[in-house]
Parts: structure tokens; sequence; C-alpha cells
């Protein structure tokens, strides 16, 4: 795998035998290696109307994503190998890039029973309750016991129940001021905590989906500094954008919520030290509908596989913020070591100085909700390669090139 940003002439481009003709002038393009996005929701089985496999995986071959591990809120919910089944075949089938399924902790994703761990460890890449966090001290212990046995990663959506009280954008500034229910930070941040005893006790591998509190950063700081078996993600928007920027809009309503602005910059902070191991979008897509309900009635997620890498290259790498070298790390190396993928997995090729403006309008995934729309960006994918196969060519800007 490439272990840098390569520029290149594009006919100089290693692996790409059929695909030369793509540009008819001989300007520098950067060879990146293909990214690896942890956390994503392709929706099918069971809400094929939100997204497929095959739109989900064709949206992330267009943000240069040649791997990524799907969540298992599904119908039905991968619990078993019989349901698992069902996934693995509309993979085999329909997607563009390699997706692995997460198996579900337990049956339904209910928190009350484990799911067929040993059974489906072979097929899945971790296992994951994602988009709801387990309640019982208990069944997680069991869960990650489990795991640790089976040589398998808990992936956790942290978020405690009685901590909700009906919330649904972070409890900070704008929901006072706007008259809205919130989300308190201590909801994260509190499980947190509790699954990190836990992972110490049983030595399970563990893994923190989308952290979005300076709490649950300082927490998992020093749980690494404690020898505990712990890694992180958290994505694009909870690193641009905080409370401060919501308006009332759908396409800024997630789980968690955007936080403050004090949270942003501990994130931040905890990407340049090592705390925060990787970069995931949590890419979550719904109809348009869904979306169309406001702050306090629209569905909670975003999309983002087509906007993570542009976003990260124009306000961290060309605000000096981060190295491009960081950058591939969190999007490509890391996730990868962690959760055991090979390495040596395709490339893509950017025009980084290309500017764009985010158009969800020319999404390839079904899903159009993003708080980084009419965002000005720098950085365009104009191909993605694949074990020598094109996953996804820019044909707009190829044509405008051959003019």
């Amino acid at each position: 795998m490439l272990k840098f940003a390569t520029k290149v002439k594009y006919p100089e481009i290693p692996g790409t035998l059929g695909v030369r003709g793509f540009c008819a002038d001989p300007e520098e393009y950067t060879v990146l290696p293909g990214f690896c996005d942890v956390h994503v929701h392709f929706r099918e089985p069971g809400f094929s109307y939100k997204e497929t496999i095959k739109t989900g995986s064709m949206s992330a071959a267009r943000g240069g994503y040649t791997d990524v591990c799907t969540m298992p809120n599904l119908n039905p919910v991968p619990d078993s190998c019989e349901n698992l089944k069902v996934q693995l075949d509309i993979i085999n089938r329909d997607a563009v890039i390699n997706v692995h399924p997460y198996g579900a902790i337990t049956v339904g994703e209910k928190g009350e029973q484990l799911s067929d761990m040993k059974g489906m460890h072979k097929s899945v890449i971790a296992f994951s309750d994602d988009g709801k966090g387990v309640q019982r001290d208990e069944m997680m212990e069991a869960a990650m016991t489990e795991a640790k046995r089976l040589g398998k990663i808990i992936a956790a959506h942290c978020e405690v129940n009685s901590l909700l009280r009906g919330g649904y954008i972070h409890d900070g500034e704008y929901a006072k001021a706007h008259g809205h229910a919130g989300i308190s930070s201590e909801s994260e941040w509190r499980q947190i905590e509790r699954d990190l005893k836990l992972a110490k006790k049983t030595g399970c591998a563990y893994h923190v989906c989308h952290i979005s509190t300076a709490e649950s950063v300082e927490l998992i700081r020093r749980a690494k500094a404690e020898g505990v078996d712990v890694t992180c993600e958290t994505g694009p928007h909870y690193l641009v954008l905080d409370d401060g920027d919501l308006i009332e809009d759908g396409r800024f309503k997630m789980n968690p919520p955007l936080r403050s602005k004090r949270d942003r910059e501990a994130l931040i902070e905890g990407l340049l030290d090592g705390t925060v191991d990787m970069i995931a979008t949590d890419h979550a897509p719904h109809s348009a509908e869904e979306k169309s309900r406001g702050l306090e009635k629209s569905a909670f997620g975003i999309v983002g596989l087509e906007t993570a890498f542009s976003v990260m290259y124009t306000r961290f790498v060309r605000e000096g913020i981060i190295s491009l070298e960081k950058l591939l790390e969190l999007m490509a190396y890391n996730p990868r070591r962690r959760f055991g993928l090979p390495e040596e997995n395709g490339f893509s090729v950017w025009k980084l100085g290309e500017r764009f403006t985010a158009d969800p309008s020319e999404f390839l995934s079904k899903g159009r909700a993003t708080p980084f729309e009419r965002m000005s960006l720098y950085g365009v994918n104009c191909l993605t390669v694949l074990g020598g196969r094109v996953a996804y060519e820019n044909k707009e800007r190829k044509e405008r090139e051959r003019r």
C-alpha cells in the first residue's frame, strides 16, 4: 500500500492498465491509498428506500474508499448466521468495493440476549449494536468476554438511555435559545467510562464509535495510558462544526449531536495527540421526507462518504493543522490496522488543487442530507481502483478534459 501521497502524471499511475485513456492532458495528479471507513450504514436489507449496498458502495468509491464496514441496524438484524447471510448475499452480488459487515452484539439489538457471536465471528469485521447503547453492565461484560475469546472487537455506540430525556440536539446554548430539548454530554461519556472499566477487566479489544465530547476524549486518553486496549473514531462534522453552526434544518441532526466549541476543540486536540485514532463518517442516509422535518422531528443521521476526505483536506491539511500523511493515517492506515484488514487495498487519484462546491444533488448515495451542503472544498476524486478494476470514474471531468 502507498505509504504517502504520490504525485504522478496520469499515464504513469501504476495499475491503471486499460484505463489510461482517462486523461488527455499530462497534468499532475496525486495518488492516494484507498480509504477505509469502519462506520457506515448501507440500510440493506430492510431499508433499501434509504440506501442499498450498491448505492452505498458507489458513494464510497466516489469518496475514494475501497473498504467500508456496515453497521447492523438492519432488518433482519445480523444476529445469527442465517440473518447475516441475507446481507452477505447482497454484498457479494452488488458491492463495487469491499464491504465488511458487523454482527450485532445482542439479538435484535435489544440488549437482552447475546447474539450468535461464535457462529458469526469468521464472517464479520467486529460486533456492535450501533444505534443503541448496551444498557446492562452484565450484558456488555458478557459480550466483551466472548469477543475476547473469539479475537474480535466490540465497537460501541455509547449512550445511556436514562440520560437522554427526550433530547435531539446538544444540550447547549443553541438548544436553550431556541427551545429545543437537549442531549447531555454525560449520556455519551458515562457509558464510555463504564465500558473502559469492563474492557480493562476482560482484556477485550474495544472501539468507541463517533465520540463527540471533551470528557470522552479525556477518558480514552487516560485509558490508553493505563494500557486498556481501546481505540476510537470521530467524524468530520464533529471536527469542523459545533452547535454554534446549527440552523433549523434536518441536515444538521445526527446522533451524537454537534456539541459545543469546547468539545470540538478537545476532539481536535485528541486528533493531534493520537487519542483519536481514525476518521469515520457514520454515513447514515435517510429519505428526503425523513430529513425534511426540522431539528426536532427529522430522523437522526447525515451522509458523509462523498465529502469526508475533501472536508478534512480543506479544513485541516490546507490550513496547516495536520499533514496529508497524518490524514492518510486517520483515513486509510489506522482503521485497517485496528480492524485487521489488508493494507494493500487499492488507490484513488485526486486533483487536490481543484475546488468545488458540495452539491448533494450530485451524490451517488440515495441520501442527500449533509451539513456541508454548499461548502467550498478542495480535492476532486478522478478515479478509484480496487484489484485492478475501476470502482469509480469521474466521467464528467473526463469528458470535460477531452473537449
